[in-house]
């Protein structure tokens, strides 16, 4: 049965399953000390089960989006919270790592149904004025969403061990599942005609990443995303003598994604936004270049960078009309953005060590610039082929 609500209502709902896809990520982090010593024989290898969900969505993250897309929204949005929720209650028992390893990976499932489906949802019950502001809304969902975990979910973890925050998530994800049930009505998009196969996934990806439209969402995620926590985790490099930085970047982001943003993306095309975000980005890694110890141009920086992304999640409805296309899109973002938040540190790190910190700046630089060309181009061959998806 579903409930009536106000399509707000039901957004700010699947902000809160976002927010709980996030805390699949911050439940560990927040408790990562006292998980080591619940895993001490484990040593450097338990980062990987932080990281784990990032490996799957770089092997899976279209392939979501194409069972998203045929067994329904909803449905797999559903099924995302639930499994998320189990595999946190066998995560909560502490169970031997290669246990607790293999619910991290099946966990992954639900991450990526999670951040399919919800967006797909969110541009679906909204109308053309409220989308963007919605979009903008739903971009910011994983820095707030780890922000929020790791400010109530570290002193549980200092209190009551590590299996307090796993807990905290695991009850979160049901109680957004039991919304979801009652508040979002039942809806079904007709599956496509051609048999789940290898081969469908196969011609799936060069369809999406050989369309100027359901891929250019995602490319231009691919530079944001390379960026991002990898320029946060090495900000001691990057940004020596300011470690308050660390704290107040990702803020300056999720406060100008939420307000300036926001009401920008109501007059702007989201991809003029995005390759906004990216000519300012490259020009204030220009100046960082001139005075890279200036906290000021770091959070210009970052504030900048919200552009590229509330604009990329606006993109993908003003690109693609239809919602199985739209699933796609999303699918390939998910990819595309798991790739960029694992090659990212490892790259970034190499640069630092080989060049310092001109060269890190340098790398920025190119990754935006890269963004913005990649833009450009696929608006060209968009206007060139405006009806050839």
């Amino acid at each position: 049965m579903s409930v009536r609500t106000g399509p707000w209502g039901l957004v700010a709902l699947l902000y809160a399953a976002g927010l709980g896809a996030a805390a699949q990520f911050a439940k560990l982090a927040a408790g990562f000390t006292a998980l080591e010593q619940a895993y001490p024989e484990t040593g450097a290898g338990l980062g990987l089960a932080v990281s784990l969900i990032s490996f799957l969505g770089v092997a899976l993250g279209l392939v979501a989006g194409m069972i998203v897309a045929r067994l329904g929204f909803r449905r797999m949005l559903l099924a995302g919270l639930l499994l998320g929720a189990g595999m946190s209650l066998v995560q909560a028992l502490l169970p031997a790592m290669p246990l607790f390893m293999a619910s991290r990976l099946i966990e992954g499932a639900s991450h990526l149904a999670i951040v399919v489906a919800a967006p797909t949802l969110i541009a679906e019950i909204t109308d053309d004025r409220q989308r963007p502001v919605a979009m903008a809304l739903w971009s910011t969902f994983f820095g707030t969403g780890f922000a929020l975990f790791a400010w109530f979910g570290t002193p549980l973890a200092q209190t009551h061990g590590p299996a307090a925050p796993i807990l905290l998530q695991a009850a979160w994800m049901l109680a957004v599942a039991a919304g979801v049930a009652a508040m979002i009505p039942r809806r079904m998009i007709a599956p496509p005609p051609e048999p789940f196969s290898l081969g469908l996934i196969l011609r799936r990806h060069a369809e999406v990443y050989r369309s100027p439209t359901m891929a250019a969402p995602a490319l231009g995620w691919l530079c944001y995303t390379l960026t991002f926590v990898s320029a946060l985790t090495l900000l001691p490099r990057l940004a020596p003598g300011a470690p308050w930085l660390a704290t107040v970047l990702p803020l300056a982001g999720i406060v100008l994604s939420l307000t300036l943003v926001a009401q920008l993306l109501r007059y702007v095309p989201g991809v003029q936004v995005v390759m906004a975000g990216f000519g300012l980005s490259a020009c204030v890694v220009a100046l960082l270049a001139m005075a890279p110890g200036s906290a000021l141009l770091w959070i210009a920086l970052f504030a900048v960078l919200s552009l590229a992304q509330a604009g990329s999640f606006a993109a993908i409805p003003q690109l693609v009309d239809d919602p199985r296309e739209r699933a796609l899109s999303n699918g390939a973002v998910a990819q595309m953005g798991n790739l960029g938040n694992l090659a990212g540190t490892p790259i970034l790190l190499a640069v630092l060590s080989a060049g310092g910190q001109g060269a890190g700046l340098l790398f920025l630089g190119i990754c935006y610039a890269a963004g913005l060309a990649l833009h450009l181009g696929l608006a060209a061959l968009r206007a060139r082929a405006p009806r050839a998806d």
